[in-house]
Order: structure tokens, then sequence, then C-alpha cells
């Protein structure tokens, strides 16, 4: 993590993969991506990318922003949250969610910090 001062290339950044649990991927095994850019006193700031498929979470306090891909992300009062580049999204934490992704996801993620409320 570089850290505060700096600028980001979020398109290109290289990320860490790892399998997701057996019981988050309903479909079968995926891997994600995730780069933690930054953190401050007000949160933490990062890449993450999905591959073409299903994957399930418990969400934390999310901002994002998609940058690339497309699919769609299922909240358990039945709404959907379309995904695109340029989708601004917001997530409550404890929130269960399903992400339903057609093409390789990346998205930039802000997260608060328990320091910060």
């Amino acid at each position: 993590m570089r850290g505060v001062n700096h600028t980001f290339d979020a398109t290109g950044i290289a990320l860490d993969w790892t399998d997701l649990a057996d019981d988050q991927c309903p479909d079968g095994p995926l891997r994600t991506g995730v780069a933690r850019l930054a953190s401050t006193t007000v949160g933490e700031v990062g890449v993450w990318e999905h591959p073409v498929g299903t994957s399930t979470d418990v969400e934390q306090d999310e901002v994002f922003v998609v940058l690339s891909g497309s699919g769609r992300v299922e909240l358990p009062d039945g709404s959907t949250l379309t995904l695109r580049p340029g989708t601004v999204g917001v997530l409550a934490a404890g929130t269960p969610t399903t992400w339903i992704i057609d093409e390789p996801l990346r998205k930039v993620w802000l997260t608060a910090s328990a320091d910060s409320s």
C-alpha cells in the first residue's frame, strides 16, 4: 500500500488474486483480485476485480465506482443494482449480496475506517 499524496492507475494496477470460500461461490470456484491502495483515518481505498460468475458476500459500508465490466448485485429485498462502467454504488454494512457478473468487473472502492465515525 503506497498511502496518501499519490495517484494510481486503477485500470492497470496489478491485483493480488485469492480464491473465494466455497460457500460464497454457488456456481463453482472463483478467484477475485484486490489491490489496497491507501489507508487514512477516514477509510481505506482499493481496486477489486471479479471474473464472470456468481458470488455472495455480506458487505461493509462501502462506496464504489465501476471502471469496467458489467453485471448486477441482487439484494435481499429483491432489488437489483445494475453495474456498468461509471456506476456509483453505495452498500450498507451487514447487507447480504449476490454478485452476478457478465463481463469481468473492476471497481474502485472506499470503506469507512472505524476511527471516522
